[in-house]
């Protein structure tokens, strides 16, 4: 039975700040070595054969810092079109090196003119509720940014051509994102439906661990 599991980044700077970060490129906050180790003991329990990563500084630092505590090096391959023609050979790396196929499709929702502003002064000057539309809505997109559906199609077709693949074999995966670009995976994985999908929130470094038979049948979920 394969496993997959979904991973958000660990705290970053401007979480921490309460700004919006988008595709802004933020370091992790100060403080993350105690969460980044918790996470570590969850989610290597079992052998884990491939990790997809956003290409974001944020989300490549989570999956850096884990592995830390798994004794092994991540090997950063980009899976976009353009990036690299060579995506590397790994038949013999050593045992403490593992790649991570990194691409932009799992990348947060661009928040466009909303990037870098902080999230309190915009409620206070738009209002909360279409700063929540913006944020959590499946067709409201915040101004020159990305609605989740716009995230959805990049995000699942990628899930698609790369990610069933390896489940169907059996493969453990690990996808270490952002919030929106996991809420997608989350809405395609559970059915959730448009109107729901609002009221789906994954907390930073939030783990959620699903079990596929060998059709990717969802057999069972688990927060860990």
């Amino acid at each position: 039975m394969a496993k997959l599991i979904l991973l958000r980044h660990l705290l970053s700077q401007w979480n921490e700040e309460n700004r919006f970060n988008g595709w802004i490129d933020t370091p992790l906050a100060e403080g993350q070595s105690k969460k980044a180790k918790e996470l570590a003991q969850k989610i290597f329990r079992f052998k884990i054969d491939k990790i997809y990563c956003s290409i974001l500084f944020r989300n490549m630092d989570t999956v850096a810092r884990i592995l830390e505590y798994d004794k092994k090096y991540p090997l950063y391959v980009h899976l976009d079109p353009g990036k690299m023609k060579d995506w590397g050979h790994f038949k013999d790396i050593s045992q403490y090196d593992i790649p991570v196929y990194v691409t932009e499709k799992l990348n947060e929702r661009y928040y466009g003119k909303l990037q870098g502003l902080n999230k309190k002064e915009i409620i206070e000057k738009e209002g909360g509720e279409i700063v929540r539309l913006w944020r959590r809505s499946w067709n409201q997109a915040p101004p020159g940014g990305e609605s989740l559906q716009d995230v959805f199609k990049r995000t699942v077709s990628f899930y698609k051509k790369y990610i069933e693949n390896d489940l169907k074999k059996g493969e453990n995966v690990l996808i270490v994102g952002s919030h929106n670009s996991l809420r997608a995976l989350v809405k395609h994985i559970e059915k959730v439906s448009d109107k729901k999908i609002i009221n789906v929130e994954i907390p930073y470094a939030g783990v959620i661990e699903y079990n596929f038979d060998e059709s990717l049948k969802l057999r069972a979920k688990k927060t860990l």
